[in-house]
């Protein structure tokens, strides 16, 4: 059975649906790529470096995309990104966790995407779900993907639904999403998924055993000579489109230097999203 949608019963009024799950509760309203912002909560989940690292890699790595999918999308900030980058685009995002659903349906609204991005409730491990999401333009060019590092009983969850599901593995992590993406990625298509940089073999094992083929690897470092890369964005393609492959290590991206300053690099994913660079960069996760 398909999971019921909790906003269904009114479509036409996101704004309402959200004010009433978040009963109040303060919001912010970003930049996030030229003239697109997005409505976060202030407590809340918030969109941070690895979303911006992965729409960067994936606009990148295919600027003719024309069939996009966000897995697990969050409250939508990889969705618009790509949305801005990729005015040719349609994309649809997958969501499973109402609140998050909830500020998507409003930055599609915000941003007047409501024509070129469509949003699924529901989990991404669940067949019915990834239907849906298929009926709605798949399979697709692009896929991406930026799910949670920590395995169940590796880190106590957050007492917020939504920054716990964003931390923790609680509906899965990236072999979960690697499956999900041989599933509704074209021939020829291209995956980015972001994953923990200390254990680069779960993104690596859970593609193959998912019929794909890892074939870049960036890791992305938050400051010169500290704790190192911080995760990584993965390059996946079906098994077929890329028979032989090595994975290909692009240089990492450093966003700080050892002194605290803000790179070239972390400079350049900004004037990329078409942003000024004279602002302090999303949080870390």
């Amino acid at each position: 059975m398909e999971p019921h949608d909790p906003l269904a019963d009114r479509p036409d009024d996101p704004h309402a649906a959200l004010d009433a799950l978040l009963d109040g509760e303060a919001l912010s309203d970003d930049a996030i790529a030229g003239t697109f912002r997005v409505v976060q909560r202030v407590r809340g989940h918030r969109y941070s470096l690895d979303d911006l690292a992965t729409a960067y890699e994936a606009a990148r790595a295919v600027p003719e995309a024309q069939r996009v999918l966000d897995l697990g999308c969050g409250l939508g900030s990889v969705l618009t990104m790509l949305a801005w980058k990729l005015p040719a685009a349609r994309l649809v995002g997958l969501e499973a966790q109402v609140i998050s659903l909830a500020l998507a349906r409003r930055n599609v609204l915000r941003n007047g995407l409501s024509l070129r991005v469509a949003l699924v409730h529901g989990d991404l491990r669940d067949d019915a779900v990834l239907a849906r999401a298929m009926s709605l333009g798949g399979p697709f060019d692009l896929v991406t993907g930026t799910p949670p590092y920590m395995p169940p009983g590796t880190a106590t969850p957050s007492p917020d639904s939504q920054r716990a599901h964003a931390r923790v593995e609680l509906r899965g992590g990236v072999e979960d999403y690697a499956q999900a993406v041989a599933e509704v990625l074209a021939p020829g298509g291209t995956a980015l998924v972001c994953a923990d940089a200390r254990t680069p073999e779960r993104a690596i094992d859970g593609a193959r055993r998912a019929g794909l083929v890892c074939v870049a690897q960036r890791d992305v470092i938050p400051r010169e000579g500290t704790k190192g890369a911080l995760f990584s964005v993965f390059t996946l393609r079906h098994a077929d489109d890329a028979r032989g492959a090595d994975v290909m290590r692009i240089p990492p991206l450093v966003v700080r230097d050892a002194g605290g300053a803000r790179t070239e690099a972390a400079h350049d994913l900004r004037r990329f999203f078409d942003l000024p660079v004279d602002v302090m960069e999303p949080a870390s996760p």
